[in-house]
């Protein structure tokens, strides 16, 4: 079982096990060694997102892997997907992203790329882990202070825009008005340069990090915000990213949320019209509405699930040649444009489908009729296997039973906080909010702070 790495790296508050600076030095002690066996002479890209932490970590990270004998290039602050970009395209031997994606400021975190740009596999993880743990035994703990963080070398920022504007090239948002939330994360360094370009009226919003207001009452952790903006200001379509701008959620025209369920419906239909649906087959996770699943079906589409996290998202697709899938919360992966999901990205696609069909946003997913549900987060002072806990099982076993086959109960712990996730779908909302209600009682009586 892992320790250090959850379903999106390692996490956890600046400063604090498993973010402290002797565990991060020797983090990169280890990922060295790791590229190393592959290399003699290993190169890796940095990138990090606006947390005020985020510099005295990639110092010290840096410095665990020029002493585990590898190279370190900076990109500074730049996206996760733009890290796995430049890493695939520019010949590195891995990536490295400091971030916490859309955890608050206090939080940080290290996610690594392959050289081929893929998330590593869970087998490469637990090597690292387990070097990692040998490290601790003897390493120092480095003073971070005094180390700096690599230079930033701008180009690298550049080469990416200039994917983005290659990926959809014929994009012109000219007599569009767009509300843009850069949550006071990575996208803010990109998305201003990147959206002047391509025409329209653009209306920024959560551009200006500052090291503590990053997803702070913004971003795609709280869509309702660009909702409103896009609302307030009748602007034809809103884009909300995280922090590190791996996602991207939507709002329309009439200040409505159009999440990751909704986008995935919208591009497996344009992909479909175009041929390019491989096996009429999107991957989504146990988290995406049984709404989604009704709405694919009638167009012929099947939707198979994966767990919750795009790494696995993307395992199933591999597995199906599918050339679609994603994540409710706004992960969307194309792999035939990437090698993960990319905020940016999918906000280009989207603008790209909309303008092409000549419709609105609502217009084109008009019939996503979305089951009521509910999710509620509980935090726990430990990640207890919830089979083990008689009282848990049994509310599930309750649920499962009067719901059948009128709605869905997921329960599973996350992998990036110390939260329990209770979602239930039903056609009853009564129902639905009883169960709800009485499983994450009985997770707190259990494993509550």
């Amino acid at each position: 079982m892992r320790k250090l790495f959850g379903t999106d790296g390692i996490r956890g508050v600046a400063g604090q096990p498993p973010l402290d600076p002797k565990t991060i030095y020797a983090t990169g002690l280890a990922l060295a060694h790791q590229v190393k066996a592959n290399n003699s002479h290993p190169r890796l890209i940095l990138g990090m997102d606006t947390r005020e932490s985020s510099n005295w970590i990639a110092a010290v990270l840096s410095a665990g892997i020029a002493d585990g004998g590898a190279t370190v290039e900076s990109a500074g602050v730049i996206t996760t997907p733009a890290v796995a970009y430049l890493a695939r395209t520019h010949g590195f031997d891995a990536g490295v992203v400091i971030s916490a994606s859309h955890n608050p400021w206090q939080d940080n975190g290290i996610k690594v790329f392959g050289g081929n740009g893929y998330k590593l596999p869970d087998e490469i993880e637990l090597r690292m882990e387990d070097e990692i743990f040998r490290q601790l035994a003897t390493v120092t703990t480095p003073d971070a202070a005094a180390l700096n963080a690599p230079s930033v070398n701008v180009q690298f920022s550049k080469d990416y825009e200039a994917f983005l504007r290659s990926a959809v090239p014929d994009l012109n948002l000219n007599g569009l008005h767009l509300v843009l939330d850069c949550a006071n994360g990575a996208a803010s360094a990109i998305a201003p340069e990147l959206f002047a370009h391509l025409g329209g009226t653009i209306h920024l919003t959560h551009a200006s990090p500052d090291g503590r207001n990053i997803n702070a009452d913004c971003g795609a952790l709280h869509p309702k915000i660009v909702a409103a903006e896009t609302l307030l200001h009748h602007a034809d379509m809103g884009v909300t990213f995280d922090g590190d701008a791996d996602r991207a959620l939507f709002a329309d025209a009439n200040g409505n949320v159009m999440n990751g369920d909704a986008v995935l419906l919208l591009a497996a239909r344009d992909l479909l019209a175009n041929n390019l649906l491989k096996g009429n087959t999107v991957v989504a996770t146990t988290m995406s509405n049984m709404g989604l699943e009704a709405a694919l079906r009638r167009d012929g589409i099947q939707m198979l699930r994966a767990p919750v996290g795009d790494k696995y998202v993307l395992e199933r697709m591999q597995l199906e040649n599918a050339s679609l899938g994603g994540e409710q919360s706004g992960h969307i992966l194309f792999p035939h444009l990437a090698t993960t999901g990319d905020g940016l990205l999918t906000a280009l696609v989207v603008l790209d489908i909309v303008r092409r069909a000549g419709k609105p946003l609502h217009e084109l997913v008009a019939d996503l009729k979305v089951f009521p549900q509910v999710i509620i987060n509980v935090r726990v002072r430990e990640k207890k296997p919830l089979e083990e806990i008689a009282t848990v099982t049994s509310t599930i076993h309750d649920a499962e039973t009067d719901l059948a086959t009128n709605g869905r109960v997921v329960v599973r712990y996350s992998g990036t906080e110390a939260l329990a996730r209770v979602m239930i779908e039903a056609e009853s909302e009564e129902s639905m909010r009883h169960h709800a209600d009485r499983i994450a009682d009985a997770i707190r009586e259990a494993l509550g702070v």
